[in-house]
């Protein structure tokens, strides 16, 4: 197990280092010079030249990523060209708004994508499951900021139960925290609800019908006793891969999920940086995007040897 997680280790750090290297090249073809975009368009060229030496852009390619990634590795990620604010403190004022919204959104999606999946599989060709299986092919072909404008039609402009937007913390008011996160959790989180719930039926389905689950019925063991103590744990794997995959995607939804109900989190702060071409910006979103989405994968990995011992030992799954 830990040869194992040494290797996933390594890897993470591998692709984060690749992925760090792409952002800054792709960025890097951006029409207008940065430089530009700090000083304002009636900068002469000389003040453009002053500022290009300060940020060192005049210097090769290869060697503005690396002073940029030792000192990212400092936790200084540069300025705003915009606003002159610290990269890392715009960071820090909207990441915990984003990730408030996506755990909120993936115990939404849990709780609901992995009991609608297992009743579905436990009852299939039924009209429970039917009904189920229509339902996620209906979330999953509507856009979710359609959704959440529903939404916000319904539960804010004629019921007037919650608020249509903005963020009170959950900290300084518990309860006009939650009004506040309700509306933008659920329409973040149905798309994936539904990606979940059909991967539940789907992996239970299979394990359901392996030997060893009519062995052990045979065996005199109750049926939900097999279905908890056997099926669901090893129906799991599979689905804790796309619930891993799936908790980038909800980074992604966040961008859309939060301009529609002013939402102010990484999301609003990427629209606003692309909108103003401040890439600095921009390549530290996204690098963050990245780097939270392979950590996620890294923890997914070591989840499965909770669920499976032979990963464990290194064993080869049949």
């Amino acid at each position: 197990m830990n040869r194992l997680l040494f290797q996933r280790a390594r890897q993470t750090v591998v692709m984060m280092l690749l992925a760090s290297v792409v952002l800054f090249s792709i960025l890097r073809l951006i029409p207008r010079d940065p430089a530009s975009l700090y000083v304002g368009d009636d900068a002469t060229a000389e003040v453009i030249a002053a500022v290009t030496a300060k940020f060192g852009l005049d210097q090769p390619l290869p060697l503005q990523y690396w002073y940029w990634l030792t000192n990212a590795l400092q936790g200084d990620l540069g300025a705003s060209y915009r606003s002159g604010i610290p990269v890392i403190e715009l960071i820090a004022r909207t990441f915990p708004a984003t990730l408030e919204l996506a755990v909120a959104a993936s115990l939404i999606a849990a709780v609901l994508g992995l009991t609608t999946g297992t009743i579905a599989a436990l009852r299939p060709r039924s009209v429970l499951d039917s009904a189920i299986t229509t339902i996620n092919s209906v979330i999953l072909g509507v856009p979710g900021f359609w959704i959440g404008i529903l939404l916000i039609i319904v539960f804010s402009l004629w019921l007037r139960m919650l608020p249509p937007g903005g963020r009170v913390s959950i900290f300084e008011n518990p309860i006009g925290g939650m009004r506040s996160l309700l509306l933008p959790a659920f329409a973040l989180s149905l798309n994936t609800m539904a990606i979940w719930s059909r991967f539940m039926r789907s992996s239970l389905l299979g394990t359901l019908e392996d030997d060893y689950i009519r062995t052990a019925v045979a065996k005199g063991l109750s049926y939900p006793r097999v279905v908890v103590g056997h099926a669901l744990r090893n129906a799991m794997i599979p689905v804790i891969t796309v619930m891993g995959v799936s908790f980038g995607r909800l980074l992604e939804g966040a961008v859309v999920i939060e301009a529609v109900f002013a939402w102010p989190g990484l999301g609003r702060l990427m629209v606003q940086s692309v909108s103003n071409r401040d890439y600095l910006v921009v390549q530290a979103l996204f690098l963050l995007l990245v780097v939270i989405f392979l950590i996620v994968n890294f923890l997914v990995d070591i989840s499965y040897g909770l669920l499976d011992p032979r990963i464990k030992t290194g064993q080869k799954q049949p």
